[in-house]
């Protein structure tokens, strides 16, 4: 019993020394709920272990300037506690500052985003359509071949056939004489329908039967039918992406029937001529000759004939005549009128304003000027003095074709310099002063075709394709007779 009362006042003592060092604490926690602390001293440990130590301390100013930021963000009070400040209005207004310009510069960005979304939804749009007409092109029939619209007995009695609608003040230029007084040069009879401006030529596709064994393959008819491109040689730099090479149908000493010549016309001043012995020569590249022009060389419209090259000045319609074998000018003339330096070139450009070329009847020029509106006019040239002998109007433009060349008197065109099959679309005679649609079939194997010539020494289409030195063989038809 004795021992019991014991036990119950030590405890009592115990309790009563322990009730006057803990201590109670009350408050909310960071959700707002009530929150009892109780502590107590340890009786027997002076201090606790060290268990978190500075990286704890390092941790809780983490968490105050964490607090601190979201306050600032939020427009509220600073949370670190124990500092007792809040964050002043001008740190608070830049912040607000830069919050608003970050989402105006996204809302822009956002704006951009939607406009770019709609312009490429756009371009598909118009990808399909484009593909969906090009099916549509690819499948449609070609159409009837249209006859003529007949013309007027008035029109035909007065030997001028000129469109509907074109005043009598544009009559000259159907009916004009040339300077010698001739009035062959008429415009082209097979455009006498249509609007009053140069109408685009569009080639009809017929077919073209092969020639048979008795046509004169070699005659002097039309043109019937170009064979595939023979490769000769390819240009070794960039110089030679478009040029000239000829033949002289009717050398002269020094130099032989076999003779080949070759001017790279890529740069601002071509002089250069090179010669080559024959096309085995050339193929391997090894020039015989190299000639220095006086003058330089505007674009690849030159042609050879009985020992002269003749070419075009550059930046002028000034045609030189340079003797190869005294290596001098030997005449100059001024093409009356002719366009020159990209006025009134070929469709693939290069300054081709003037084309001179050599056939069985003698030297022409292919050019346009100002009076004739673009359209193609053939001149017959006097070999010897350049002077301008007759002259034919054509009524198709010169940059709507790829190139021409001229046999027989007759002018070719070539419809384009890029496709890879495209069509010899149009003829004009100079024997009859008449012109037609025609549909020959003509390959540009490399693309880029910007020289077509006829060269009478081969009876030969000579080409320059991309880099490429190529020729085509050619059918002609037996000549009509009247």
């Amino acid at each position: 019993m004795l021992l019991l009362l014991y036990v119950c006042m030590c405890t009592l003592l115990l309790k009563g020394e322990a009730q006057d060092r803990a201590s109670l604490w009350r408050g909310n926690d960071r959700n707002g709920r009530c929150l009892y602390t109780f502590t107590v001293p340890s009786p027997s440990e002076a201090s606790c272990p060290q268990t978190g130590g500075p990286e704890v301390e390092g941790l809780k100013a983490r968490l105050s300037l964490l607090e601190a930021l979201v306050s600032r963000l939020t427009g509220g009070e600073i949370g670190v506690p124990g500092a007792g400040t809040s964050a002043s209005p001008a740190s608070l207004s830049g912040l607000q500052e830069a919050l608003n310009r970050a989402m105006g510069e996204r809302s822009l960005l956002q704006g951009e985003k939607e406009r770019l979304e709609r312009e490429v939804e756009g371009l598909q749009r118009r990808l399909d359509e484009t593909k969906r007409e090009t099916e549509k092109l690819r499948n449609r029939p070609c159409p009837p071949h249209t006859a003529p619209v007949p013309v007027s007995p008035q029109l035909q009695d007065s030997g001028m056939m000129r469109p509907a609608g074109v005043s009598s003040s544009m009559s000259h230029l159907i009916g004009r004489p040339n300077r010698h007084g001739d009035t062959s040069s008429l415009r082209d009879p097979a455009w006498h329908y249509g609007h009053p401006g140069f109408q685009e030529l569009k080639a009809e596709v017929t077919e073209v039967p092969a020639p048979d064994a008795s046509e004169d393959s070699t005659g002097c008819g039309e043109l019937v039918l170009v064979g595939e491109p023979v490769i000769h040689r390819k240009a070794d730099n960039i110089a030679g992406k478009y040029g000239v090479w000829m033949q002289d149908p009717e050398a002269m000493s020094p130099y032989g029937p076999r003779m080949v010549w070759r001017i790279d016309t890529v740069g601002s001043d071509v002089r250069k001529l090179f010669g080559y012995e024959d096309m085995e020569q050339l193929s391997k590249g090894f020039p015989t000759k190299v000639l220095l022009l006086p003058e330089a060389v505007e674009s690849n419209g030159a042609t050879l004939y009985r020992g002269s090259l003749y070419y075009q000045r550059r930046r002028s319609r000034t045609i030189l005549r340079y003797d190869l074998a005294s290596e001098s000018i030997a005449a100059r003339r001024d093409l009356p009128h002719a366009g020159f330096h990209g006025q009134f070139p070929y469709s693939w450009g290069g300054y081709t304003d003037i084309d001179l070329s050599v056939d069985e009847q003698g030297m022409w020029a292919a050019y346009s000027t100002n009076k004739a509106k673009g359209a193609i006019v053939i001149s017959q040239l006097d070999p010897h003095s350049l002077e301008v002998k007759k002259s034919w109007e054509t009524n198709i433009r010169k940059n709507s074709v790829a190139n021409s060349f001229i046999i027989c008197g007759k002018l070719y065109t070539v419809a384009s310099y890029t496709s890879p099959n495209t069509t010899i679309n149009y003829m004009y005679d100079t024997e009859t002063s008449q012109g037609k649609a025609m549909a020959i079939p003509f390959r540009n194997k490399f693309r880029y075709n910007s020289m077509i010539d006829y060269n009478l020494a081969q009876r030969k289409l000579f080409a320059w394709d991309s880099f490429h030195i190529v020729s085509y063989t050619i059918k002609m038809g037996p000549k009509q007779v009247n």
